[in-house]
């Protein structure tokens, strides 16, 4: 293994290893397979080849078809990975992903589990238009019994899918495109990051910068420049959007006292909102100012690209509010 890896290539680790492991485990989605060209941003490449088209198969364009044959393999005692090819199209499959992959394990008394992966991707900044490239993550994690999760660097994204596929709840785990071909240092084989925990990126004590995914690797470098002005930031990852790690969000904020919170996903009713109201609610009269939230304009995503960079949250936007805070 080389020691930098690409996002991408963490997910098809994940995917390579889950395979190997396990028999139950296979792969569905629209061109995955070898023959189809190994997925459209080339994810699944060579697994077909390596495992079968029988355990990596390519379906016809029907979200609904993709997730509903991968729920009933589920319940059947397989590990399906489903890719859905963009966060948007997961619209098409709601029905079969909260009425029923939620909420079977509940409606059964905890008799029938769903180990189901849906593997998607989305982000704005490559020009894709509206119906491509929303981060949707509020929607799923405001749904009991799904698990929502992203990875911040390639051995994240490995670790956390690798989880996820042998979770036995119906994980939704989300890629974020424009940043599949950054680089990171490559994990350790046998790689599992638990769900359900953030991480503590960065340790600080002026404030508490709280995101996931792509902006993390901002607030590092912002939190690095910063230092230099004597500004000491503390960083941390959410890695799993639903179930919410409370403890570790209140330990660091109750010890700096201050918060920004950070995505890409529009502002209103977002994962910021969720987070900002713990804080305020268990940390009330220990705050030395108000949370502030930073993310993206509460518009459709536009294609031009001027719009489209002034649609999304910035890192000038992140240093205002930081320095607001402070």
């Amino acid at each position: 293994m080389s020691a930098e890896i690409t996002f991408a290539q963490g997910s098809t680790l994940a995917m390579d290893e889950a395979l190997a492991a396990d028999e139950s485990v296979f792969i569905l989605g629209e061109d995955v397979a070898d023959n189809e060209g190994g997925g459209v941003v080339k994810v699944t490449a060579g697994l077909s080849t390596k495992y079968g088209v029988h355990r990596v198969r390519s379906t016809p364009i029907s979200e609904q078809a993709i997730v509903g044959a991968a729920i009933g393999a589920a319940l059947a005692g397989m590990r399906p990975v489903a890719e859905i090819m963009l966060a948007n199209f997961l619209t098409v499959a709601m029905d079969q992903i909260v009425n029923h992959a939620a909420k079977i394990r509940y409606m059964s008394g905890g008799q029938t589990a769903v180990p189901l992966t849906i593997r998607t991707m989305s982000g704005a900044g490559m020009g894709s238009g509206g119906q491509h490239s929303d981060m949707l993550e509020a929607w799923f994690a405001h749904v009991p019994g799904l698990k929502v999760v992203t990875g911040s660097s390639p051995a994240e994204v490995k670790g956390l899918l690798l989880s996820c596929i042998f979770d036995d709840d119906p994980c939704i785990f989300i890629e974020c495109m424009p940043t599949y071909w950054n680089t990171g240092p490559a994990p350790e084989p046998g790689l599992r990051i638990p769900l359900g925990k953030a991480n503590v990126v960065r340790r600080g004590d002026d404030l508490t910068a709280i995101s996931y995914g792509r902006p993390i690797a901002q607030l590092l470098d912002l939190a690095e420049r910063l230092e230099s002005e004597g500004i000491s930031i503390e960083v941390v990852d959410l890695r799993t959007i639903s179930p919410l790690d409370r403890q570790t969000l209140l330990d660091s904020v109750g010890k700096t006292r201050r918060a920004v919170v950070v995505h890409e996903a529009v502002e209103q009713f977002g994962v910021g909102a969720m987070v900002s109201a713990i804080i305020a609610e268990e940390l009330h009269g220990n705050l030395l100012s108000p949370v502030v939230r930073v993310a993206s304009r509460n518009c459709p995503v536009p294609y031009s690209r001027p719009l489209e960079t002034a649609y999304l949250y910035s890192d000038e936007r992140i240093e205002s509010a930081i320095r607001k805070v402070l």
